[in-house]
């Protein structure tokens, strides 16, 4: 909740799209689809083969694991390394669906971006998804849906035309808000995790995020500065050029590293001192 990471990520992906979308539409998704898809199959390799080796046996949906647009199958054995592909999935479709977003944005910017909330009060309180592929992919696209086209307003400078005084008071009441419905609404999730809250963590992350861009352009605050320094330059950039890779298999990598946790209880001060429960 201090810092929505999710939300940022959308936000910073939207303004990128909007930037690379200068460039004729069809170049740019065939780009993002091979920045996009390599990464995914290699580490799906794995994944899959392991499951199958687990007693796990696919149907028809094993072509979400060739182009995620739906949440691949898997069995519970290799849930905690695939569940994180929800991410992917609306991040794909995002781009798929951006050179029709960034028009109608473009069209009214400003009552597009407050109506781009719409969708996940409508489901949070007029109707509700179902439980499945579908309607968890509804949920998601909806929940960042503000953030995203945040990130069109941003790359057009709209955020700095705005009146200091509504955009504090109106994001302030999306955080207050947001705060308020997550401690309040625990019941249904055992915590007030905003991942578990779509409506909570889309209001949260929509007042954060909107602070955050305005401020940039309002105090011009500008970090490019920071690409003098070459060796810090080319580790962000070497980061940044295997984002997706480094998503896919950080998840795996603190799977693995549970079992070198289990060895610190046999440290008498790592079990002292250490939260290893």
């Amino acid at each position: 909740m201090v810092f929505p990471s999710m939300g940022v990520m959308f936000a910073l992906a939207g303004t990128l799209m909007a930037k690379s979308l200068e460039r004729p539409a069809l170049k740019v998704i065939r780009g993002r689809l091979r920045r996009l898809l390599p990464p995914f199959w290699f580490w799906g390799v794995f994944v899959v083969v392991a499951m199958l080796i687990h007693d796990w046996m696919p149907g028809w949906q094993i072509v979400y694991w060739i182009v995620p647009l739906g949440d691949p199958p898997g069995n519970a054995w290799g849930e905690q390394a695939w569940e994180i592909l929800w991410y992917l999935r609306t991040y794909l479709w995002f781009v798929l669906l951006s050179p029709v977003l960034l028009k109608v944005f473009r069209l009214a910017p400003v009552p597009v971006l407050v109506l781009s909330l719409a969708p996940i009060v409508a489901f949070h309180f007029l109707w509700e998804p179902p439980d499945d592929r579908f309607g968890s992919a509804l949920t998601d696209l909806a929940t960042f849906l503000f953030c995203w086209i945040l990130g069109f307003a941003h790359r057009d400078g709209v955020p700095a035309r705005l009146k200091p005084f509504a955009v504090a008071v109106l994001s302030l009441a999306a955080i207050g808000f947001a705060g308020w419905y997550a401690l309040t609404h625990q019941a249904g999730t055992g915590s007030y995790d905003l991942d578990d809250i779509p409506l909570a963590q889309a209001l949260w992350s929509a007042g954060y995020v909107t602070l955050l861009m305005w401020a940039k352009s309002y105090f011009g605050i500008d970090f490019a500065w920071l690409t003098r320094f070459r060796r810090t330059d080319r580790l962000v950039t070497v980061f940044n050029s295997r984002a997706v890779t480094i998503y896919l298999w950080h998840e795996i990598a603190l799977i693995l590293a549970v079992p070198l946790i289990d060895r610190f209880w046999n440290v008498p001060a790592f079990e002292k001192w250490l939260p290893l429960g």
